[in-house]
C-alpha cells in the first residue's frame, strides 16, 4: 500500500490492509473482489454481487459483515416475502391504545440480501427509501436507519424460473454490480481441502467496530480529486449518454456513485487524493448496471457482458489525464 505523510491515514491503512487479509483467508483467490467490497463500504454505498451458485456470493458478503463489530441480518429472499417482513409493522397495544412500531431486520448495520431477485417487486421496492436515504417509512412515520447501513445482495443470473429481475430503479441504488468468477485451481483446491468442519465465514474476528467504519467514510469524502479527473470522469459520462450502442447511459446519481468509489479506493490505497486509475479502474462495476445496450446492436452476447465491452471500448477513446 501507498503511505501519505498524515499519520492517522497511514494507520488506518495499515487496519484496511489486515482486514483485507482477514476476509482473504475465507474468499480465496479474489484479492480484487474483496478491494471492491470494501471500496463499497467506505464510499457509503450497496453491493450487488452477481454469479452462479457456489462461487463464494454470500461468503463474500458474511465474511465483510462479520468483520465488524455492528449489527448484522441476513434475509432469505423468497416469493412469499412481504414488505413489512423486511421493513417492519405497526402492531396495536391495547395497554396504550396505540399502535407500537416493530422493527424489520432492516434494522441493522449490515444486511445480506441473499438472492434479491427472488422477491416481488413489492418486496424489493420496499428497499429502495432504505438504499437511498438510510431511513424507511411506515404509516407516515419516518424512522432511520442505524449508521453505518450497507446493503450486500446476491442474486443468481443464469436461472430466470420463479425470479423477478431488478427494476433499472433498484439496480440504481447499488453502488456496484460484480460476479466472483471461478476460483483459479490452486484457491479451489484449497477450499476443497477446508471445505469441511466449521463454515468458512464464522472464522472471522471483527476488527473494527460501527464507529470505525463510520469516521472512515467521512475521511472518504475529504479525499481530493483534481479538476481534471472531474472532466475525464464526465466525459465517460457523456459518452454513454450520445453512444448508439446504448439506449440509456449513466445518470448523475451514477456520475456522483463513480466519483465517491473513487474516493474511496484512494483511501483504501493509503492517499488522501485521487489518481485516474482510481476513476477508470471502477467505470465497469460503477457504471455496467446502469446503462441499457440498444435492442438494434444486441448480440448473442448477454447483455450485462456486452454492456461491459461497450464500456471499456468508450474508456479507450476517452484520453486520461496527465
Amino acid at each position: 500500500m501507498q503511505t501519505t505523510t498524515n499519520t492517522s491515514t497511514g494507520s488506518t491503512a495499515t487496519r484496511l490492509a489486515e482486514l483485507h487479509r482477514s476476509i482473504a483467508r475465507v474468499v480465496k483467490g479474489k484479492e480484487d473482489i474483496i478491494q471492491l467490497a470494501l471500496t463499497t463500504l467506505l464510499a457509503r454505498g450497496h453491493l450487488l454481487i452477481e454469479d452462479v451458485p457456489g462461487v463464494g456470493k454470500t461468503t463474500l458478503a458474511q465474511a465483510l459483515a462479520r468483520s465488524f463489530h455492528c449489527s448484522f441480518q441476513r434475509i432469505q429472499f423468497t416469493s412469499d416475502l412481504l414488505p413489512s417482513d423486511v421493513i417492519g409493522v405497526s402492531v396495536f397495544n391495547p395497554a396504550t391504545q396505540t399502535f407500537d412500531f416493530k422493527p424489520g431486520p432492516i434494522f441493522a448495520n449490515i444486511i445480506v440480501a441473499d438472492e434479491i431477485n427472488r422477491t416481488t417487486p413489492k418486496t424489493q421496492s420496499a428497499l429502495l427509501e432504505a438504499m437511498n436515504e438510510s431511513q424507511i417509512t411506515v404509516d407516515n412515520h419516518t424512522h432511520p436507519l442505524p449508521t453505518p447501513f450497507l446493503v450486500l445482495a446476491t442474486q443468481n443470473p443464469i436461472e430466470h424460473h420463479g425470479t423477478y429481475p431488478l427494476p433499472e430503479s433498484q439496480l440504481d441504488r447499488f453502488l456496484m454490480r460484480i460476479r466472483m468468477g471461478y476460483p483459479a485451481r490452486g484457491s479451489e483446491k484449497e477450499i476443497i481441502r477446508n471445505g469441511s468442519g466449521q463454515p468458512a465465514a464464522e472464522k472471522i474476528v471483527p476488527l473494527m467496530d460501527a464507529a470505525d467504519v463510520a469516521a472512515m467514510q467521512e475521511s472518504v469524502s475529504q479525499i481530493k480529486v483534481d479538476e481534471s479527473l472531474l472532466d475525464y470522469e464526465l466525459e465517460i459520462v457523456e459518452r454513454t449518454r450520445q453512444s448508439e450502442q446504448l439506449s440509456l447511459g449513466v445518470s448523475p446519481r451514477g456520475a456522483m456513485m463513480l466519483h465517491r468509489a473513487a474516493q474511496a479506493r484512494a483511501f483504501l490505497e493509503g492517499r488522501d487524493y485521487c489518481l485516474p486509475d482510481d476513476f477508470k479502474r471502477l467505470i465497469v462495476p460503477v457504471f455496467a448496471h446502469r446503462v441499457v445496450v440498444s435492442s438494434r446492436y444486441v448480440s448473442t452476447q448477454k447483455k450485462s457482458e456486452q454492456a461491459e465491452t461497450i464500456l471499456r471500448e468508450i474508456l479507450e477513446t476517452v484520453r486520461v489525464p496527465l
